[in-house]
């Protein structure tokens, strides 16, 4: 597994976007400021290539010799994402036909990205910027595209395609017919030549497929970019590529449009892009969920290749916030955060996603933090650099299961990442670490890794899944599952038997109803509310199945309180949770702390907005990060004795330490003697 040799900060640059020739003075202010990596090219495939077949590297090479001449490390992105206007108009079907109609020529990723004359033309332009930047020893790696998805594309080309990927699962198109329910409204297909238009089918479980089938031609691009880039990397150059995630006028959930795990396999190092709220909604969740998807799909340490400096309207940092931000990144495991950008950009639609510098392009507040940042990246770089994680918590990521709640929501919530978040956000206030692990690759011994699996409304299961979970809990293991877990499987076909399917005597329940709450709300012995609990969208009427459930909480409704809402169940030498309804979050955290006891795992005392996150340096010691997202001074209790590294002073177990708003502390604990 390749890593980098050292802690990486920076900027993407962009040349070729300047009102003015500057180049050298940029490359002096990032000296000033310990920049050591900038990103480039990934944008530019018309600057290079403005004409079909007619090359011009002349901004590249002016940023690659500068950037030498700098002492700055580079990472040059394939500029594949934004095809130019000559291509478009040589193959007017080079823009992908979605379930809208077909693309106009403009925004970027609007291309088709299975289209003959885009991988070839794709192809072209790789080799030609390869050939360009072989000389170039400080090139340390090559991105792959930039945020890439299927951009939904479903030409009648694509479409023959999903064809002939369901043929070769289904020889027997009558197999194909029962699996996927088409006798409903008529839609039996006796001849593969009547496959319809998959944009107007209602059937939620080929309409899912047909997703899947999307979300392979992304991993397929990612194998075909990575076999032409090999062929002329040097052999301590990397291939990276930055995911994003689902949005929410910010980075919110598990990217729906793109098996990340499996798109992930031919890289060397996992790279992301994480965009978070700021000033005071800034809470650092956003931060460590998308550090735990990233660092999750190779286990390893990853690379933020893209966050904000001043970034969109109303994410501006407060004095300090840039800081608390830079190291937020480092306590996930990340080896580089890198902004996106240098300079604010003074034309086209993202001229006011600002970036380090301003529009005047001059030394501001946000600069001179990150000379701060810079200086402590450099000095930390030893103690700070591939932290490794060891977390005994884990949640299960599932796109199919994503796709299901878009065909079917649970009442008003329509994606799935909101009881992802829902879930991991209360963990994350409690300072509970977790990896992000998929169902597609949840062998047994890769889930006896860890003590507690939680499935956040995991609704599409394979009956593989579900034994490996199964046999998980009987081995030792603990499962925490959230209403709609295990309901369907894999193309969505709900189970015909009792729910959840094939882990009633796992959760030591079963249920065949459920409705919204309404004025519903939970009572319970075992579950101490300081509050009225609040429920809404969705609650599943459980009934124990036998006397060793323990019912943490009920219905308290004049109808539904025979029912059981949360329940505990010893199975094997493990135990299972279930949480048949979706809760505010003060009560959520009521529940889930009752759980942990149940599971045996220690909830600290520690809670947001102080934030807790542990690691192992790459020297085996262990690295403690405290970070205060709030307003106020917090104070925690020093775990060990050791050293603040920010400050380089000794600290003493059992004391108390004190954190400014918006503060961090990073401790090293002493080696034992």
């Amino acid at each position: 597994m390749k890593k980098t040799s050292k802690l990486y900060y920076g900027a993407a640059y962009y040349d070729e976007y300047m009102p003015c020739s500057r180049l050298q003075k940029d490359m002096d202010l990032m000296r000033k400021a310990e920049f050591n990596l900038i990103r480039i090219a990934e944008s530019t495939w018309s600057t290079w290539e403005p004409n079909d077949g007619e090359f011009d590297f002349t901004h590249l090479h002016r940023m690659l010799k500068a950037a030498q001449d700098a002492g700055i490390d580079v990472i040059v992105g394939t500029p594949t994402y934004a095809i130019p206007p000559w291509l478009a108009r040589k193959y007017p079907d080079i823009l992908a036909v979605t379930h809208h109609g077909q693309e106009l020529y403009g925004h970027r990723q609007n291309m088709d990205i299975t289209h003959p004359g885009y991988l070839f033309h794709a192809e072209r332009i790789i080799r030609r910027l390869m050939k360009e930047i072989q000389p170039y020893t400080h090139v340390i790696g090559i991105q792959i595209d930039n945020e890439t998805k299927h951009y939904d594309t479903c030409s009648p080309r694509v479409q023959q395609m999903f064809c002939a990927y369901l043929k070769k699962q289904y020889p027997d198109i009558q197999a194909f017919n029962a699996e996927f329910g088409l006798n409903y409204w008529s839609n039996r297909v006796q001849d593969w030549a009547d496959l319809p238009d998959i944009r107007g089918t209602i059937n939620g479980s080929l309409g899912a497929e047909f997703k899947q089938f999307q979300r392979n031609l992304v991993t397929e691009f990612f194998h075909w970019q990575e076999g032409i880039i090999r062929t002329y990397l040097r052999p301590d150059q990397l291939v990276t590529h930055n995911f994003d995630f689902s949005w929410r006028n910010y980075s919110y959930g598990y990217q729906p449009d793109v098996n990340q795990y499996d798109a992930a396999q031919p890289l060397d190092i996992a790279g992301c892009d994480i965009y978070h709220p700021g000033e005071d909604l800034l809470s650092g969740a956003e931060i460590a969920f998308g550090g735990d998807v990233a660092r999750s799909l190779k286990k390893t340490n990853y690379l933020v290749l893209e966050t904000q400096a001043q970034g969109n309207h109303g994410w501006l940092a407060y004095p300090g916030q840039l800081r608390l931000q830079a190291f937020s990144h480092l306590a996930g495991g990340a080896d580089c955060v890198e902004y996106w950008h240098w300079h604010s950009i003074h034309n086209a639609i993202e001229s006011y996603w600002k970036g380090v510098l301003s529009h005047n392009l001059k030394e501001n507040a946000t600069y001179r933090e990150c000379m701060s940042i810079g200086a402590d990246f450099a000095r930390l770089s030893n103690d700070l650099l591939h932290l490794s994680k060891h977390n005994r918590i884990a949640m299960m990521m599932s796109n199919r299961s994503n796709t299901a709640f878009t065909y079917f929501p649970a009442g008003s919530i329509n994606d799935q990442n909101t009881v992802v978040r829902w879930l991991y956000d209360a963990c994350y206030r409690m300072n509970l670490e977790m990896d992000c692990i998929s169902d597609t690759c949840a062998a047994p011994d890769q889930l006896a890794a860890y003590d507690l699996i939680i499935l956040p409304s995991v609704y599409s299961m394979s009956k593989e899944l579900i034994t490996s979970l199964d046999t998980y809990v009987k081995n030792g293991g603990h499962l925490l599952a959230s209403f709609r877990s295990a309901f369907a499987d894999e193309h969505l076909k709900i189970y015909a038997d009792d729910q959840p399917y094939g882990l009633t005597d796992c959760f030591g329940i079963t249920y065949d109803q459920f409705t919204d709450p309404g004025r519903t709300t939970l009572s319970g012995k075992a579950a101490a509310f300081e509050k009225q609990p609040v429920l809404s969208d969705w609650m599943e009427l459980l009934i124990p199945k036998d006397t060793q459930t323990e019912v943490i909480a009920n219905y308290d409704h004049p109808y539904w309180n025979a029912y059981a809402a949360v329940t505990h169940h010893p199975y094997g030498k493990g135990s299972a949770a279930y949480i048949g309804c979706f809760m505010d979050n003060a009560s959520l955290e009521v529940i889930l702390k009752t759980l942990m006891e149940r599971f045996h795992i220690t909830v600290s005392g520690e809670h947001f907005p102080l934030i807790r996150r542990e690691g192992i340096n790459q020297n085996g010691e262990k690295i403690t990060y405290f970070f205060n997202y709030s307003n106020d001074t917090v104070s925690y209790t020093v775990p060990y004795h050791g050293t603040e590294l920010i400050e380089d002073t000794t600290v003493y177990a059992q004391d108390t330490a004190a954190l400014k708003p918006w503060g961090f502390h990073i401790l090293k604990k002493d080696p034992v003697k």
